[in-house]
C-alpha cells in the first residue's frame, strides 16, 4: 500500500502560556518546524485572537502545518500534513512541542491518499 501523505494530529498540553499567545513566536516556530523538516514554504497566514490565543497556517509546498492556540489552558492543536517522501512530519511535530516548552503530547499519524493497486475491472471499480 501507497500514500500520498502523512497527516499528524498533535494535542500538546502543558506548554509555556506566554509563548502560545504570542503570535510573533508562534509564527517563527511553526516556520522553523516546516524548515527543519524538509519543507518548503509557501505562504504564512497567523492571527492573534482578544484576549488571548493564535491560529495559523504555514502553506508548504508539501502540504500544511497547522496551530490553534488556548493560552489560558496551555494548550495547543497542531496539524501537520505533509506529501511525499522527502519531508518528516515528525521532524516538525517534535520542534513544536519543544519550542512550546510542552510538558506533555499525545500525537496520532493516519496516511492520507491510501493508493491500494486493484485487480478489479473496470466495471467492477465503477460500482
Amino acid at each position: 500500500m501507497n500514500a500520498l501523505g502523512r497527516q499528524i494530529l498533535a494535542e500538546i498540553h502543558g506548554c509555556d502560556s506566554n509563548v502560545l499567545n504570542d503570535i510573533t513566536s508562534v509564527e517563527k516556530i511553526m516556520v522553523e518546524a516546516a524548515l527543519r523538516a524538509g519543507a518548503e514554504v509557501r505562504e504564512v497566514a497567523f492571527h492573534k485572537f482578544s484576549p488571548q490565543g493564535v491560529s495559523g497556517v504555514v502553506v508548504i509546498s508539501e502540504s500544511h502545518l497547522a496551530v490553534h492556540t488556548w493560552p489560558e489552558h496551555g494548550y495547543a492543536a497542531v496539524d501537520v500534513f505533509t506529501c511525499g517522501d522527502s519531508v518528516n512530519p515528525w521532524d516538525a511535530c517534535n520542534y513544536i512541542v519543544e519550542q512550546f516548552r510542552a510538558q506533555n503530547f499525545t500525537a496520532s499519524e493516519t496516511l492520507r491518499g491510501v493508493l491500494v493497486e486493484s485487480n478489479l475491472s473496470t466495471e467492477k471499480a465503477a460500482i
